[in-house]
Order: C-alpha cells, then structure tokens, then sequence
C-alpha cells in the first residue's frame, strides 16, 4: 500500500495558494495599511459685524430732499427735511415707538412715562418733541394706561398709540381707534388740521377762533404738528413763523394723511434729535431759531411731550 502524505501536503499547499489568490490578504499586505487620518480641522470664520442698535445723525442744515438722520440695526427709521420754512421729522413704525410722557404740571400724578426721558428709553430715544395745548384751553383729551386725565370727545383730533407701540392718528369715534383694538395712550388736540390728504378749510379763515391762541393775537407765530402718511409713518412738523394753512401744506407735501396741531408759540415748540455717546444722549435742537426746551426733555418738563424710542 503506498503512503498519501506527501499528496495530502501537496492538496494542503495548492488550496493554501488558491486562498490567497482570491482576495486574501497577505501579512505583508496588512502591514502596508496605517492608522487613518484625522479631518484637517476647519478654520474658524468670525462672526460678521453686527451694525450699531442705533447711530443717530443730525444734519447740519436740511433742504427740500429727505436726508437719514438716525438708523436702527443699519436700517434707515427717521429722515429730515425742510420746506418752506417748516421742519419736517419723519419716522418709520417698523423701527420706532411713540411714548407719551406725562409732565411735572400737567396732568398730575405718577405715570409710567413721566416728566423726562425714562432710563428705559435713554439709550434707545431718537427723537422727543412737544405735546399739545394746555388742559386749561378745554381743547385737549389725554388717557395713557385706561387712566383719564382729560376726558375723550368724539370728533377731536387724536394721537392714538395702541399696545403693540404702533401709533394711528384720526378723529376719536370718527376712525379711530381701529375697531376692537385696546388703546394705550391718546392726546387729543382740537379737531384735524389734515384729513384724507387733504388741508382743512378752517386753516386758512379761522386762524384765531379754530387753531389756538397766540402770543400778541398773531396769526403767524411758531407752531407744530404730527401727521401719518398712507403708508403708516409719522411725520412731525415744526417752525417759528408758521399760519396752520402753511403748517398744513407742508404736512401734504410729505405725504401726511391725517395730522393733529400740537402745541403753539415760541415757548411750547420744540424738537430734537439724541446724538448717543459715552456720556449718554446729547439733544440737538432740529428747528431753526427754535428758543427750546429747558434741559431738552432729559431734565424734568413741567408739560406733556413725546419721545420717539427704537424699538
């Protein structure tokens, strides 16, 4: 009988080969293969620049063209232009408020917005200007928060500024406020001095009787106003040697819907613009030959105003 060894080792060595012609791995092979490579770490890209909340800049004198006067995170909110001798501010609601400020004298009592710029709204105030007639002329409403100082008429001229700090201006009960909207604040002054665009007749033949009492009975003294245009922004409009209609027309000319006359005579007109520093805002004046307001609304006013605030 002969011996099967050497052709088993031989079948052993043949299936060996064939193993590793298909698709084995020789040790030589596996040692050629090193650890893997970490990702190359990714480069650190910084932040972009965020714009300032708020960069407000007076200009040094304004014409007929709207200039930017004060930006909210880069975007344009107040312009300001002069017309006719008028001063015109104007304010885009998508970035500012309205806050009506209660005075030291008048109405009386603690209010949330009182007798100055509120440290809430110090480094965030672009605009502040007068408020309306005194409440002596029995021309005036004011409310703020449900409380009344003055009582609402229907069919007075109304500064109306709801919760969500979006202002309307209109005749109270004649449309505004909007129906089954609540309200926040309202000044009320006279009746309107612009509606639907266009000027009031009495602007013009009823200066005395119809649009306030004048230093001197004059019929041409300083005079302001706020208006809203179609498109929902606020216009405020100022100058020292105005008639209403001259007031009015200057209103249209910006677009103005509706608008209320605000306060009158060289001692109750004034506007300013909040420059913002290390020292905090600083007002400048924004109507020519305007005689001011003491402590320009950063100190205690003995009357009501309105501060216009980025939001």
């Amino acid at each position: 009988m002969k011996s099967t060894a050497p052709a088993l080792m031989s079948a052993v060595a043949l299936v060996g080969a064939s193993v590793a012609g298909c698709g084995g791995q020789s040790s030589a092979a596996v040692a050629r293969v090193g650890p893997r490579r970490a990702p190359a770490a990714k480069l650190a890209v910084a932040p972009k620049p965020q714009p300032p909340a708020l960069v407000v800049s007076p200009v040094r004198e304004a014409g007929p063209e709207w200039r930017v006067v004060a930006r909210v995170r880069g975007q344009a909110a107040a312009w300001e232009a002069e017309r006719a001798g008028v001063t015109l501010l104007r304010f885009d609601q998508h970035f500012v408020r309205l806050d009506l400020h209660a005075g030291e004298g008048e109405p009386s009592g603690t209010w949330r917005d009182g007798a100055r710029i509120e440290p809430s709204e110090i480094h965030r105030v672009v605009a502040a200007f007068n408020g309306g007639f005194k409440f002596s002329t029995g021309a005036v409403g004011w409310m703020v928060g449900g409380r009344v100082a003055v009582p609402l008429r229907v069919g007075r001229g109304s500064i109306v500024t709801y919760p969500d700090g979006t202002t309307a201006i209109g005749a109270w009960g004649q449309g505004v406020p909007a129906a089954g909207r609540q309200v926040y604040s309202v000044l009320q002054n006279l009746s309107l001095l612009v509606d639907h665009g266009l000027v009031t007749s009495s602007a013009a033949s009823c200066i005395q009787g119809c649009w306030g009492a004048t230093v001197g009975n004059a019929d041409v003294v300083a005079r302001s106003s706020l208006g809203v245009t179609q498109a929902g922004e606020l216009v405020w409009a100022a100058g020292e040697r105005l008639t209403p209609a001259t007031l009015a027309h200057a209103l249209v000319t910006a677009g103005v819907q509706r608008a209320v006359e605000l306060d009158i005579n060289p001692d109750w007109v004034a506007g300013y613009l909040y420059q913002h520093g290390g020292s905090g805002p600083v007002g400048a004046p924004v109507v020519p030959e305007q005689l001011g307001i003491k402590g320009r609304f950063l100190a205690p006013y003995t009357r009501d105003f309105f501060a216009v605030v980025a939001r």
